[in-house]
């Protein structure tokens, strides 16, 4: 089976390809989920995306990180494990010229815990079905999170957000439970 290609939808990159490697655990967020989420955004943050800082922790194609770059956040942290997902985000980014996106190869959670100081406007969650990640993410979060940060989290199933976070919206397309999430001890 060959690569596939996504379109980024919205922002400065509009319509640029993105290939989909060929990876097993890979489900590149659909073009409709994306144009929901950054419509909501945009709604939240009133059009103001351009001192956003974005975390994609699992950023398999990259279609989240590179959709919120399009639409002119400050800066992209993309982290994926496999390295030839990894590959074809780097070459995506040289190509676009997207110097706000930095790409991290390795373990979600190792590189969160070495991301002490960072804060997070926004952070994409986008892992892997059936792996238990988002219990073990959940203690994490807040100590990452900006004030007013935002958390999006695709699932197989809805979620029940854990204590602290409430859901502000939430949709389903396909398989795919989404959810934007706010912190809510961290609500002005």
């Amino acid at each position: 089976m060959g690569n596939k290609y996504i379109r980024i939808v919205g922002g400065q990159y509009r319509r640029t390809p993105i290939v989909v490697p060929d990876v097993e655990t890979l489900r590149p967020t659909p073009d409709r989920v994306r144009e929901t989420l950054f419509n909501w955004l945009n709604h939240l943050w009133g059009g103001e995306f351009a001192d956003k800082q974005v975390l994609d922790l699992f950023a398999g194609s990259g279609a989240l990180g590179f959709e919120a770059a399009s639409r002119g956040v400050a800066h992209v942290q993309m982290v994926e494990r496999d390295k030839t997902a990894a590959s074809a985000l780097r070459t995506l980014r040289d190509k676009l010229k997207a110097d706000m996106i930095r790409i991290h190869v390795g373990d979600a959670m190792q590189v969160v815990e070495r991301m002490d100081a960072s804060r997070f406007d926004l952070i994409l969650l986008d892992p892997p079905f059936g792996q238990g990640w988002l219990p073990r993410l959940w203690p994490i979060l807040p100590g990452i999170l900006a004030e007013g940060g935002l958390v999006y989290v695709e699932a197989e199933s809805p979620i029940e957000p854990p204590e602290g976070f409430a859901i502000l919206r939430q949709d389903k397309a396909g398989a795919v439970h989404y959810h934007l999430l706010e912190f809510a001890a961290l609500r002005k």
